[in-house]
């Protein structure tokens, strides 16, 4: 079995100072992230949508497997049919039953329903899938592994980055979504993980009224330190 190999890693030590700095900019940036369902038909670079899928890319996965494929999409046919055929999915579930209600329940404060004109306004669309298993040299299956979770943090960094760049996108998970594994000619071995439109949010774009959790009610600290006298 060959030997691993390693390389140096010395990135630039921060001050704990400048840490803390940096992390409330961060914060502060992304804090003003929201989901966008108002696009603007403005053009987008399409290097600024390569450049998010490399960002996306640095993500850590299960045995360095990398278990995604980002297929990107601004042909207008192609987007108006996966319009459609994810309106025909949603409708399903709106209107004919599929979701129950607690869950139309739920979704009411977002105002969300069965259309989404968006997939075709927005400039981009991006289809992230999940490479359940992974093909060699040779044609043969590789156990890809933690192959959700190695998705789903791709998926964070590419939202991240979009954002930075001062575009907006939405996580759109139509279900079921095997009609992008038609519609884009993915092999089998690959399953649609999530939908994101990507652009510029429209002059009058508007996102629901809504508040975030605050710290203490996602943080839960085991502290070394003796409680103060």
């Amino acid at each position: 079995m060959p030997q691993p190999a390693f390389i140096p890693y010395r990135p630039d030590r921060v001050p704990s100072g400048e840490i803390v700095a940096r992390a409330e900019r961060i914060f502060a940036e992304m804090d003003q992230r929201r989901s966008v369902r108002m696009f603007s038909p403005e053009p987008v670079p399409r290097e600024a949508i390569e450049l998010a899928i490399r960002t996306a890319s640095t993500a850590p996965s299960g045995a360095h497997r990398q278990p995604w494929t980002f297929v990107v999409i601004d042909d207008p046919e192609k987007k108006r049919a996966i319009r459609e055929a994810a309106e025909e999915e949603e409708r399903t579930n709106y209107e004919g039953g599929r979701l129950p209600d607690h869950w139309l329940k739920a979704l009411e404060p977002l105002g969300t329903d069965w259309h989404k004109e968006y997939l075709e306004t927005a400039p981009w669309i991006v289809v992230i899938f999940e490479q359940r298993y992974g093909i060699g040299p040779d044609g043969e299956q590789q156990k890809n592994f933690y192959v959700k979770e190695s998705v789903g943090i791709a998926c964070g960094l590419f939202i991240a980055a979009i954002h930075q760049m001062g575009l907006a996108t939405l996580t759109h998970t139509p279900s079921p979504m095997a009609f992008l594994t038609k519609l884009l000619e993915r092999p089998k071995n690959e399953r649609p993980f999530a939908l994101l439109p990507i652009g510029y949010p429209a002059a009058d774009c508007e996102v629901p009224d809504i508040t975030r959790k605050d710290l203490n009610q996602v943080m839960i600290e085991f502290s070394g330190e003796d409680d103060p006298a």
